[in-house]
């Protein structure tokens, strides 16, 4: 049975968005949410169940800290009885590979920048490209998994800001340039494909775009 709703969700605030110097002393899976990052899922979680009431749900998890973390602040809004979850290696961060210093991080983001998002692989990590194979691979899933009759009324994941807009480009067919031209979602935005009477989802969540500069985006 197809969900009423696909709903995107970004962690909330991680230690990583706030001090990028983090990552010379902590791998990126490990980086656990601010105390801001908490009160943002719990917040969120609060929004989450307004909009989907008593319905049921299912959770897709990535399994960073920080994504599982902001699962823990969401669900404290659900009864328990209306949930189900799974962990999905699949819907990870982006790799980005064994980093020393800010200073890396820095070039990493221009060198990302100028040669284009969706295809450039950082240094021994991944390219937007490689991810999109794997969100493909996890649409795929998505699409067994509606088939079955008792399938919740809502399917939600909880991912990354990128995730998310390979995500959206996967399942709306977008083109690369739709892609680059694209922000991340804010932390602990919550993202609503809706099912229409066709049986098609429609995206009525704003994104924010990039800012085109030459042949960059800013």
């Amino acid at each position: 049975m197809k969900p009423k709703r696909i709903i995107l969700i970004r962690h909330g605030q991680s230690l990583g968005n706030i001090n990028k110097s983090i990552y010379a002393k902590l791998p990126d899976y490990q980086l656990p949410l601010t105390e801001e990052g908490k009160t943002q899922a719990e917040n969120c979680g609060k929004t989450l169940k307004n909009v989907t009431k008593n319905e049921e749900c299912i959770f897709y998890v990535s399994p960073l800290w920080r994504t599982r973390e902001t699962y823990q602040g969401i669900i404290k809004s659900f009864d328990k009885s209306l949930i189900d979850t799974r962990e999905e290696p699949r819907i990870r961060e982006q790799e980005w590979g064994h980093l020393k210093s800010i200073e890396e991080c820095e070039i990493i983001d221009k060198a990302r920048d100028d040669f284009g998002p969706f295809y450039y692989r950082i240094p021994n990590g991944e390219s937007a490209a490689d991810v999109y194979d794997r969100v493909s691979d996890f649409c795929g899933t998505l699409h067994r998994d509606f088939e079955k009759p008792d399938f919740p009324e809502n399917c939600i994941v909880v991912t990354h800001g990128m995730t998310i807009r390979l995500f959206l480009m996967k399942w709306l067919h977008w083109i690369v340039e739709e892609f680059d031209n694209l922000e991340n979602p804010d932390n602990c935005a919550i993202i609503i494909l809706e099912k229409r009477g066709n049986e098609k989802y429609k995206l009525i969540s704003k994104l924010k775009k990039r800012k085109l500069n030459g042949n960059s985006y800013k």
